[in-house]
């Protein structure tokens, strides 16, 4: 081992923890596409560990409590935009252990009207710089309307709204202090609407964004690149400030790509599956990069849980672990270091993204679902069980008899994963839902 990383190992570990907003694994490069250019994330995960079986929550506010909470959304889930008061996140936990924490991005956690829900400063950040948070504007992009510590920016009319949170950032993790900190990054970068980019041709003045399509895909495609190049500014402010090498850097998504785009990905065509529960929908990448502490040139096919990455970073951080009352994660801070670790035989989800909508879709206005699953096997609440691989959209259910050994082998094991885990959601149950959503009445959304 190196001095500089003996040096590194003995100070107290930084966290940067970002998560890109609707994007699945496919747009990566790391992961075999030849249609995005992502380079800054593709170094980090050569020069680290890259996991090819995690999966999400398949919508932004599910993702964020479940991440958050360390605990699947069936324990603590109340309502879309809104992060269950009284439920300790991460960030009060490393704040208790003596960090300074900042968050910048989307926060979506608390309602506009009602209030409901969380601010940053209850959530443990000391400092925010946001996006669809109360007291800010509806615009992400371009004339973005952000809040920033209580207090409304106002930005010069040219402003690009990723570079605004990307900044404040670089000055939180180079600021000259004493401690340790915990920087969360729930991006606002790749949602729609898509827009030109500062590195679109002749994309950045603000007209010409707003004539371009919204659903433009190359405008798409340049958000990814864009989406990229923030997080190399960050990777790159860690090692001119001297923090690289004890910054434990995570880089992952918040569920599946929107379902408006459809990508390649050696030689297959997949379409977006942001708001369903099929793969597509719930597989997302995770890059995790520790320079001389996490072995390079890592690929994990471990099945990893949002619930896990609160463990996790308390893990690393080699700090107490938190007691998380229903707390469903495991650290795979050991698979980081190339040992074995605790593998996960199946995750669960429970997917109930708007509980009180009144009128059904089958994307997110829905009955309540939950599902386990394997690397390969699917099993929902209400019996269907697919093969993940040979039949990813999960048009087809395995019949109910005459299953090959391992399908049945799979149908036991999920079932056992299922009866482990409450029938229904434990924050809503006790409120009023209309007689057409009745908690339990489960119907899937993966079509």
């Amino acid at each position: 081992m190196t001095a500089t990383h003996a040096t590194a190992e003995n100070r107290p570990l930084n966290v940067l923890l970002i998560m890109a907003d609707d994007i699945g694994y496919e747009c990566f490069s790391s992961y075999g596409s030849e249609e995005y250019s992502t380079p800054h994330i593709d170094a980090l995960a050569k020069q680290g560990v890259r996991f090819t079986n995690a999966h999400s929550t398949p919508l932004c506010t599910p993702t964020r409590v479940n991440l958050m909470s360390g605990k699947s959304n069936v324990f603590n889930y109340q309502d879309f935009g809104i992060y269950p008061t009284g439920e300790p996140t991460f960030a009060n936990h490393f704040k208790e252990h003596g960090y300074r924490t900042a968050v910048a991005g989307k926060w979506q956690l608390q309602n506009k009207q009602t209030g409901k829900g969380i601010s940053p400063n209850e959530a443990g950040f000391d400092s925010y710089c946001l996006w669809n948070i109360p007291g800010g504007g509806r615009e992400r992009y371009w004339q973005p309307s952000f809040v920033q510590n209580g207090k409304l920016l106002e930005l010069p009319p040219d402003t690009f709204g990723p570079d605004v949170m990307t900044d404040f950032l670089i000055d939180f993790i180079t600021a000259k202090q004493e401690k340790p900190f915990v920087a969360y990054f729930p991006m606002i970068l790749v949602h729609n609407p898509f827009v030109p980019t500062p590195d679109t041709k002749d994309g950045k003045r603000v007209d010409q964004a707003k004539r371009m399509p919204k659903k433009s895909k190359q405008n798409y495609v340049d958000m990814v690149a864009y989406m990229d190049k923030c997080v190399g500014r960050l990777v790159d402010a860690l090692q001119v400030s001297g923090q690289r090498e004890n910054t434990l850097v995570i880089f992952t998504g918040d569920n599946g790509t929107n379902a408006s785009l459809s990508s390649e990905l050696r030689g297959n065509t997949v379409k977006g599956g942001k708001g369903y529960t099929h793969d597509y929908g719930t597989h997302v990448p995770l890059v995790v990069n520790l320079p001389g502490r996490i072995p390079p040139g890592q690929t994990n096919e471990d099945l990893i849980a949002f619930s896990d990455f609160f463990p996790t970073i308390v893990d690393a951080a080699d700090l107490p672990a938190k007691a998380v009352t229903n707390g469903d994660g495991w650290s795979f801070w050991p698979q980081c270091l190339g040992r074995s670790g605790r593998k996960r035989d199946w995750i669960y989800g429970y997917y109930f993204p708007r509980p009180y909508a009144k009128t059904l879709d089958n994307k997110y206005n829905h009955y309540e679902v939950r599902y386990a699953r394997d690397k390969r096997f699917k099993l929902y609440g209400n019996g269907d069980l697919y093969d993940t691989i040979k039949d990813v959209m999960e048009k087809n259910p395995l019949p109910n008899s005459n299953l090959a050994p391992d399908q049945n082998a799979a149908r036991v094991k999920l079932q056992v994963a299922l009866d482990a885990f409450p029938q229904q959601g434990q924050a809503i149950r006790h409120n009023q839902v209309s007689s057409k959503r009745k908690l339990g009445s489960e119907k899937r959304s993966n079509h």
